[in-house]
């Protein structure tokens, strides 16, 4: 990456100072305070996150606040409490029953609201429903549905009865859906029969039956009726979402959960191509999201909150569903995408539910952006308070007119940065406390120690671009990887001893704040969904034709970042519009939409290290910059990268 145009970039953002009365209105009441918890968090880590579990509901006290050290860690040892019991019982047992907790709506304009005591008793029946097949705690759950109420509701009953849940994109392909569902093992699978994307309709069911026979037996598939689809029932493992809740009772009494023990798989990919399952504690995700949520939205028990992400990213279940109902708010949940049917849906949710707090991803605000000020202007946005984003690199301009033009500089933009092994953003300001900084990630928050280093693992000074690692143990922090943890180890612990090593570039201002500029690995952030090259590449190969590929990310004004398909095709190949026709066909089926191709290159030669390792890296400067300045000596052909060249120069440019 170029040094000097990141300094650049860095030199030009200058601090933005929060309104002081609103900073004042906040429940800890200055930024000072802030500060000094904030130290306290860092001077003595196991004093402050004793004081935030005990905010929370528990059975019996833990021994230990913390023990061991990365990566073999634990946090509030033998303590017993239940996920579920902090997100919802404890609000009805404090007299907020009435309140509305969660607000849905469909793409179609279909709505459903939940107090939450109805939240409480839905969540109660599916939990009977899951001990009915003999779920219990560890057992495995997989949740295969779109942004729906049962798909929330799925999650609350997991976390009730200690069974560990994975959701899954809804708009994975079959390879992705089974690849996932081989490794978890679930004993149940709930999904829909189908559901609708911009105007289309996706068949669930249909994929889930078509995978059913290469992967371990389940008890049962529980299936939601969301658009009376035709689909098939298999007698004795299919079974209907509304049949069987109704003759559940709404009393359900939550499992005694020990604070360490599992419970969510997260898959992420990874740069061999193969998905990793992340594996989180259930009640230290809880603890952790929730003191996390209460300062970076500054969440009020009258918000409306709206998390724009999809219940198959662990953004929705950090913010929309933990963070969120930990705290006690209404949470808006919207099943389609927020530009369909009309660009304005977004802006016509914001106003008809009266949103006052926003999470969303870099991506959904460049479209805003994209798409002018007149689309805003039929609508009454005063309501906006706070907008939080995580997933990618938030560049100045988007970031100025959020501020400006979305929020009329009368909110707070909290720019954040997480990861799926990190789960929430131990990365960001605070709101209406922090000094907003566009562009910037923010600072080390609440418990959490950064540094940057070199390739030898040695601190850097700041303003120089370094690896991005976090040196201590946080509650929320994954604790292995699903059946394999020497992967684990591999992956996050093996290049730093005793850190937790990121795969990040990152750096370090004069004002402290962190600014994450990029992947260390050969992995794509395309619209906050963090793809696998690998995986790109492997479908790649499949096609007939192809002999050798690489995938690269070059800059979207959009979605932050695009993949590219650089491929080199067997001799006797001459229809290259078909073989093009065959990639595209084959990256939707093995992973989906989300991961098609910005460009498809075809060169005779790729540049390459003697051992065989095609340069991405040279194919990215190509591209975005026309040219090469690293050094290519050591490649076993070093006119590749004038092949390449002259192939870029005469196509039209890539934008």
């Amino acid at each position: 990456m170029d040094l000097n145009g990141i300094l650049q970039v860095v030199s030009n953002s200058k601090l933005v100072y929060p309104d002081k009365e609103k900073e004042q209105a906040t429940s800890i009441g200055s930024n000072e305070a802030f500060e000094e918890l904030l130290e306290q968090s860092r001077k003595d880590p196991a004093s402050f996150w004793d004081s935030v579990a005990r905010e929370l509901i528990w059975y019996e006290p833990w021994q230990e606040t913390i023990s061991g050290n990365l990566p073999d860690f634990r946090f509030f040892e033998g303590g017993i409490s239940n996920p579920c019991v902090n997100l919802l019982d404890k609000h009805v047992d404090n007299g907020a029953g009435n309140r509305t907790a969660l607000i849905w709506e469909g793409e179609n304009g279909d709505t459903k609201f939940y107090t939450y005591n109805m939240l409480l008793a839905e969540v109660n029946r599916f939990a009977n429903v899951l001990r009915s097949f003999g779920v219990k705690k560890g057992d495995c759950v997989a949740i295969y549905l779109p942004n729906l109420s049962e798909a929330f509701i799925a999650v609350l009953a997991c976390f009730r009865i200690g069974a560990v849940y994975n959701t899954i994109f809804s708009g994975y392909s079959e390879k992705s859906l089974k690849d996932r569902l081989t490794n978890f093992e679930p004993k149940v699978i709930v999904t829909a029969d189908a559901t609708q994307r911009r105007g289309k309709i996706i068949p669930l069911k249909e994929k889930v039956d078509h995978v059913m026979e290469t992967i371990s037996p389940v008890e049962a598939v529980i299936v939601v009726n969301r658009l009376d689809a035709d689909i098939q029932m298999s007698n004795g493992r299919d079974y209907w979402w509304d049949e069987l809740t109704q003759k559940a009772s709404i009393y359900s009494k939550p499992e005694r959960i020990e604070a360490n023990d599992p419970g969510i798989v997260f898959y992420t990919s990874g740069t061999t191509g193969k998905p990793k399952g992340v594996v989180h504690s259930g009640m230290a995700f809880v603890i952790q999201n929730y003191i996390y949520a209460k300062y970076h939205m500054d969440h009020r028990p009258d918000d409306v909150f709206w998390c724009t992400a999809d219940v198959g990213w662990l953004t929705m279940h950090i913010w929309g569903i933990v963070g969120s109902l930990a705290n006690g708010v209404t949470t808006v949940v919207y099943e389609g995408a927020p530009d369909y049917p009309t660009k304005d849906r977004f802006y016509e949710i914001i106003e008809k539910y009266r949103v006052n707090k926003l999470f969303t991803a870099p991506t959904a605000l460049r479209m805003l952006k994209s798409m002018g000020e007149k689309a805003m202007q039929p609508y009454d946005l005063s309501c906006l308070e706070v907008i939080s984003l995580v997933g990618e690199p938030f560049d100045i301009e988007s970031w100025k007119w959020t501020y400006e033009v979305l929020g009329k500089k009368n909110i707070y933009v909290n720019n954040t940065w997480g990861q799926t092994e990190t789960a929430g953003s131990p990365i960001s300001g605070a709101a209406w406390l922090t000094p907003m900084k566009p562009g910037a990630a923010g600072v080390p928050f609440l418990g959490a120690e950064f540094d940057i280093v070199d390739a030898e693992g040695n601190s850097v000074e700041p303003g120089t671009l370094g690896n991005l690692i976090i040196k201590e143990p946080f509650p929320m922090l994954c604790r292995t990887l699903w059946k394999e943890p020497e992967r684990y180890y591999g992956t996050y612990f093996s290049q730093v001893d005793g850190s937790y090593f990121a795969s990040d570039l990152a750096l370090l201002d004069e004002d402290g704040y962190l600014w994450v500029v990029g992947r260390s690995d050969d992995a794509l952030n395309v619209a906050g969904h963090r793809l696998s090259t690998m995986e790109m590449e492997s479908a790649v190969l499949e096609c007939e034709g192809v002999s050798e590929a690489a995938v690269i990310g070059i800059p979207d004004e959009i979605k932050g970042e695009v993949p590219v398909v650089f491929a080199r095709l067997v001799d006797d190949v001459d229809n290259t519009d078909k073989i093009k026709d065959k990639i595209n066909q084959r990256i939707e089926q093995q992973i989906g939409k989300i991961s098609l191709p910005k460009a498809i290159v075809f060169a005779e030669s790729l540049p390459k290290t003697v051992s065989g390792k095609i340069m991405r890296r040279l194919l990215k400067e190509i591209v975005e910059k026309g040219t090469v300045t690293s050094d290519i000596t050591g490649l076993e052909d070093p006119d590749s990268v004038e092949h390449v060249k002259e192939i870029m120069d005469s196509k039209t440019p890539i934008k």
